[in-house]
């Protein structure tokens, strides 16, 4: 396995574990022949999912791990006391440089509190956001930060842009990325404290293709390719397009199924209702990567299905294929 990308995986974290988490680690490995996982959780649990599938035994190995922490834990708390718990542990196989990347479905903020004090940050990185590639009409488009810094300053803003930046240029092949504010207006002048601070500074930022306020309205319709916003911001944008999504796809459901008529277009239509949708199927995009930790951490949702971890620990591979932390490190060292 010396050779391999090699990925911790916690085996425990999600709704639907450890059997979702087995067949995306499965997946990922039959897919990549580069990827290895060290699935870290109840070695007697993992073990007999794992016996359900044919697999590579010399790519996939299991790391036992006695304790979980909830979804209902306070972080802090339960990365100190749990030490044993399948987060903490795969967290040391990255300080311990036994695997290059880490994914859970497990509770955000335990994977933030152990990212920071576990892995730890990048010399010069100041906060470390999550980032989601969420789908547009154009493609797709990072937020960052969607999570993890609910009170940011506008120094802050002007990092999560420029690992935003690096983020799109060399996963997502988007060459100079058009950056955007979230704000309430377009005008320079508009928004609240921290807007109007961080505004000038993104705009005179060298290195970043900054284009101005975004707007709210205009996220979905891929005007630009990463959207720069504090968490608390990020957050209810991230829930609300999810939601909003949902919402419209049950009743566009309804609607299709009110009569018979309707229900006769809908199984004439419904081949191409269906390709349409992949577009902005989330799972495609892998999980929510904690960017500027010394290593990587990527939180998948909690009721993530198979391919969602299969996809997030394939993006693992690619952002370590890119040696994006090098490139990180070096775009922030030109701040010190």
């Amino acid at each position: 396995m010396s050779d391999m990308i090699k990925v911790a995986v916690d085996a425990m974290g999600g709704d639907n574990a450890p059997h979702e988490v087995v067949k995306g680690a499965v997946d990922a490995v039959a897919e990549d022949e580069n990827i290895a996982v060290l699935l870290v959780g109840r070695e007697d649990m993992v073990n007999e999912e794992l016996a359900k599938y044919e697999y590579d035994k010399e790519r996939i190995k299991v790391v036992n791990a006695t304790e979980v922490i909830g979804f209902d834990e306070p972080p802090v708390a339960a990365v100190k006391n749990k030490k044993d718990s399948s987060i903490v542990v795969a967290m040391n196989l990255i300080k311990n440089n036994e695997a290059e990347a880490f994914v859970s479905a497990g509770s955000t903020g335990a994977i933030l509190v152990g990212g920071l004090h576990i892995i730890g940050r990048i010399k010069g990185v100041a906060r470390t956001p999550l980032a989601t590639v969420i789908p547009t009409l154009k493609g797709s488009t990072l937020l960052i930060d969607c999570g993890a810094n609910v009170d940011a300053r506008s120094a802050h803003l002007v990092q999560f842009a420029k690992m935003g930046t690096l983020y799109m240029e060399n996963l997502c092949g988007v060459k100079n990325p058009k950056v955007g504010i979230v704000n309430i207006g377009v005008e320079e002048e508009k928004g609240n404290a921290l807007v109007k601070e961080t505004y000038p500074l993104l705009r005179d930022c060298e290195g970043i293709n900054f284009a101005g306020s975004c707007e709210a309205r205009d996220i979905p319709y891929g005007e630009f390719d990463v959207i720069v916003c504090e968490a608390f911001v990020g957050n209810v944008i991230l829930k609300l397009y999810e939601g909003l999504a949902s919402a419209l796809l049950k009743k566009i459901k309804e609607g299709m199924m009110s009569t018979t008529m309707s229900k006769i277009g809908a199984a004439m239509s419904k081949k191409a209702i269906k390709e349409s949708l992949k577009d902005f199927d989330v799972s495609k995009y892998g999980g929510a990567p904690l960017l500027g930790l010394n290593g990587l951490a990527v939180k998948t949702h909690g009721s993530s299905s198979s391919i969602e971890i299969s996809n997030s620990i394939k993006q693992c591979a690619s952002f370590i294929r890119n040696d994006t932390n090098a490139k990180i490190k070096e775009f922030i060292s030109k701040d010190m």
